[in-house]
């Protein structure tokens, strides 16, 4: 199998276009096309299903992208490793990150990478702490941060930073002015909170079970995918949410929510590094892991 066959064909599955895939890696579509068919010819089996513009990934081709992963990470340890021995640090870096690490803490660590490492690439793939780990396992990324100590065999987990969340009301809600409420007053409120899987609903989880407290007594009108998405619906006055602080302090700090803690009710959690106890890490994803953990921000 062709190296540049299988970089398509997870890139393919990874967005569910030919085209979005296309535009992603500089090529034609038609290009991209006839890689897939090349290697679905080769391998004789259907690996992605041509849904309209998307493309869903088959059961053969699912099988296929956990080893297309590790061939793929395999060739760039490769390489970083000859450019190692050469005395350059260059190369890929495929870093993951559940959405809060992801979104607020990641990208600057990533910066302050790439200033002392200029001749690194950078990826960054965001998903939920289930998503991410998952990712780690199959080694699409060598390092990730998660929201979620979630048991995986193979993997270990190093605490990186604490986090807090907060309940978050629109601007405008009877809490305003507030620094707290109580269990009751969460209770009565129509609450979004996000999807299982998420560290962020794992920590609620958590702490709800440490009160004694069933998620099932709250006022769960809807749950979503991303803190982005909760913190509009918030803002549209869907309802509340409970979230990290790290999501929401500009927009509390500027007025345009509200921030409150629950008395009695601490909602805390830690981000945590993960990576595979038995997979060799590239020179690169080293190099990163090292900065990372002397230089969480």
């Amino acid at each position: 199998m062709d190296l540049r066959q299988l970089e398509i064909f997870t890139k393919v599955a990874e967005l569910g276009s030919f085209s979005r895939a296309a535009e992603a890696l500089h090529l034609t579509q038609p290009t991209v096309s006839e890689h897939i068919r090349t290697l679905e010819d080769e391998l004789g089996v259907r690996l992605l299903d041509r849904l309209g513009r998307g493309a869903g990934v088959t059961r053969a081709g699912q099988l296929l992208l956990s080893y297309a992963a590790r061939m793929l990470a395999l060739a760039r340890e490769a390489r970083q490793a000859v450019d190692a021995f050469q005395g350059r640090m260059g190369g890929a870096l495929v870093v993951g990150g559940s959405t809060i690490p992801g979104e607020y803490i990641l990208p600057a660590i990533l910066g302050r990478f790439k200033e002392k490492f200029p001749d690194i690439s950078t990826t960054l793939l965001i998903g939920d702490s289930r998503g991410v780990t998952d990712w780690v396992a199959e080694g699409r990324v060598e390092v990730a941060v998660v929201g979620a100590r979630l048991p995986r065999r193979g993997l270990e987990f190093r605490e990186l930073l604490p986090d807090e969340e907060v309940v978050v009301a629109p601007a405008g809600h009877a809490w305003t002015g507030r620094r707290e409420i109580t269990l009751p007053e969460l209770a009565r409120e129509p609450l979004l909170i996000r999807e299982a899987g998420s560290g962020t609903r794992a920590a609620l989880e958590a702490a709800l079970e440490r009160a004694g407290v069933d998620l099932g007594a709250l006022r769960v009108v809807g749950e979503m995918g991303s803190s982005q998405a909760v913190k509009q619906a918030v803002k549209a006055g869907m309802g509340i949410t409970i979230i990290s602080r790290r999501a929401v302090e500009e927009e509390c700090r500027a007025g345009w929510l509200v921030c409150l803690q629950v008395k009695d009710l601490a909602i805390t959690r830690a981000f945590h590094v993960v990576t595979h106890k038995d997979r060799m890490r590239s020179p690169v994803a080293e190099a990163f892991r090292i900065f990372l953990e002397a230089d969480p921000g």
